[in-house]
C-alpha cells in the first residue's frame, strides 16, 4: 500500500482556512503537525510555504530543502532531514541541521535549530518522499509548466546556471515518478495562478 499523509483538506482554498484545518488535525510527529510542500523547482513552493507560515504565525518553523541538498543533487537530503530534524522532533526534542553554503560548496559549521511547534513546514523538492509519510500530516504538491519554472529559476539564479537547471529538472522528474508524489498529495496547488496572498487555486 502506498503510504499517504493523513490529511486531505477538501474545500480549503485560503491560507487561513488551511491553517485552521491543520491545527485541528492530530499530530503525527510527536506533538507537531508536519507539512511537506513538494513539487518541481520553480513551481511556487517557497511562496506557498511562506504564505502558510504567515497564516499560522511567524513562530512556525520553515525548513528549506535547498539548505539540505549537497549542491545540485537530491541524494542524501531526505536522510539528513529525517536524522537531524524529524527524528528529534518525534521524540519531543529540538531538531537541527547544518545548511549548505552554495557559494562555498560545503555545509556550514553553524547549526540551525528547529524547535518543537504545533506545525513545522518543510518545503522543497523531495520532501514528499514515502520515507517521511508516517510523520507527515499533509503533503502539498505545487506545480507549474516546465517553461515557466525554468524562466523563474534562471531569473532568480542567473542564466549561466541553465545547464544545472535542466539537469535538475530531469533528476526531480525521476524522483517524483519513483515516489508517486503528485498522486499521494492531499492538496494539489496551481503554481501559475495569481492571488492576493489570501487564497490559492487547487488542481484535481
Amino acid at each position: 500500500m502506498d503510504p499517504r499523509p493523513r490529511l486531505r483538506p477538501t474545500g480549503a482554498t485560503t491560507y487561513v482556512g488551511l491553517a485552521a484545518a491543520l491545527l485541528a488535525a492530530p499530530p503525527a510527529l510527536g506533538s507537531t503537525r508536519l507539512i511537506c510542500v513538494d513539487g518541481p523547482a520553480g513551481s511556487g513552493k517557497t511562496t506557498f510555504a511562506g504564505r502558510l507560515q504567515d497564516a499560522l504565525g511567524n513562530r512556525t518553523p520553515v525548513v528549506h530543502m535547498d539548505d539540505l541538498y549537497a549542491g545540485w543533487t537530491l541524494t542524501g537530503a531526505v536522510p539528513r532531514l529525517a536524522a537531524g530534524v524529524l527524528r528529534p522532533l518525534a521524540a519531543g526534542r529540538p531538531g537541527a541541521y547544518h545548511p549548505y553554503d552554495w557559494a562555498a560548496g560545503a555545509f556550514s559549521a553553524d547549526a540551525v535549530l528547529v524547535p518543537p511547534a504545533p506545525v513545522v513546514i518543510v518545503e522543497g523538492c523531495g520532501c514528499g518522499a514515502r520515507a517521511l509519510a508516517r510523520w507527515t500530516t499533509l503533503l502539498v504538491w505545487v506545480e507549474a509548466p516546465p517553461t515557466l519554472r525554468l524562466a523563474r529559476g534562471l531569473a532568480r539564479d542567473g542564466a549561466e546556471l541553465a545547464a544545472h537547471w535542466r539537469r535538475w529538472q530531469q533528476s526531480e522528474a525521476r524522483a517524483f515518478a519513483a515516489e508517486n508524489t503528485r498522486a499521494r498529495a492531499g492538496l494539489r496547488v496551481d503554481g501559475t495562478a495569481d492571488d492576493d496572498g489570501a487564497g490559492f487555486s487547487t488542481l484535481p
